[in-house]
């Protein structure tokens, strides 16, 4: 069943009443063991160590620092080769010596797919590193990995609030007539995201009505971006993400203790969206996780 637009009414609820669910919190404890396994893992944010945006025409790539985008130094070949963009494609042209591939296949010359529109972008490697193309409202940019980066080698661990089942929220899922076509600003400036907004959440948080505005994810499933009382603070400044699941009886379930720090949090070269204007709850949010101090 694919998930019509809607709003989002959440039932009111205190932040006193519920008493522990062991089950509840052995089931955000395993989510939290998992994310932090991801996050960790060959292909998690940690590894992103690079992004350089395209402009039309030719960008070199290698360890020279004379390069259009510079690879590590050690990681690389000097000259790796040339990404050729005309706007609206990439081409990537490698040096035959580079010990370049494409997909895990050795590659001489040829378009690349990026990673817009959902398709799965082609992945160039070379040793630790791999690059991606990546399109973000219409502005194309080379996503770079290193699997021996520095923010993954000086990673510590994700921090918490303890968890807390009055943070575990149902509400009820009222359709709207159609969708809302966004352009949702990100952490780098003049980048912008497009997204659909399913429509808003109402609830009730610390004996006060909230409305938030939610984006659609997958099927049965919608994501809320939010910044609240403790951002800045206790929590990641730029806000934090949470997915809720849309049942088959209309009603949506919401964990704040599931809220988790964006992906921006731990890299500086991720493009991660910002809460709409009006996702800033006015109230703390004392659940789910806390802020991580990504040394420059």
């Amino acid at each position: 069943m694919s998930i019509k637009f809607a709003v989002i009414a959440f039932m009111a609820i205190g932040l006193s009443a519920a008493g522990p669910d062991p089950a509840h919190e052995k089931s955000v404890q395993e989510y939290r063991t998992k994310m932090e396994a991801t996050l960790k893992s060959d292909t998690g944010w940690l590894t992103v160590a690079g992004l350089h945006w395209l402009k039309p025409g030719d960008t070199t790539f290698g360890s020279d620092p004379k390069s259009g985008f510079v690879l590590p130094a050690g990681k690389a070949a000097a000259k790796g080769g040339v990404f050729k963009f005309d706007g609206k494609k990439v081409v990537l042209k490698v040096e035959p010596s580079a010990g370049i591939l494409v997909n895990g296949k050795a590659f001489t010359e040829g378009p690349l797919i990026d990673d817009g529109a959902n398709k799965t972008a082609d992945l160039v490697t070379t040793g630790d590193l791999s690059m991606i193309v990546i399109e973000r409202g219409g502005k194309f940019g080379i996503r770079l990995r290193d699997k021996t980066s520095k923010y993954r080698k000086e990673f510590t661990h994700r921090t918490w609030y303890p968890v807390k089942a009055d943070y575990n929220i149902k509400g009820k899922f009222l359709p709207y007539a159609a969708a809302k076509k966004l352009r949702v600003p990100t952490v780098i400036e003049g980048v912008v995201e497009e997204h659909e907004s399913p429509g808003e959440i109402e609830f009730q948080l610390a004996g006060a009505t909230h409305r938030a505005q939610v984006l659609k994810s997958g099927e049965n499933e919608l994501w809320l971006i939010f910044r609240d009382r403790s951002s800045g603070k206790a929590t990641y400044p730029a806000g934090r993400f949470l997915y809720g699941a849309l049942a088959k009886d209309g009603t949506v379930s919401f964990d704040f203790n599931k809220a988790y720090n964006p992906p921006c949090a731990y890299t500086p070269f991720a493009t991660c969206p910002l809460p709409p204007r009006q996702n800033s709850l006015k109230v703390a949010v004392e659940a789910g996780e806390l802020t991580y101090h990504l040394e420059p």
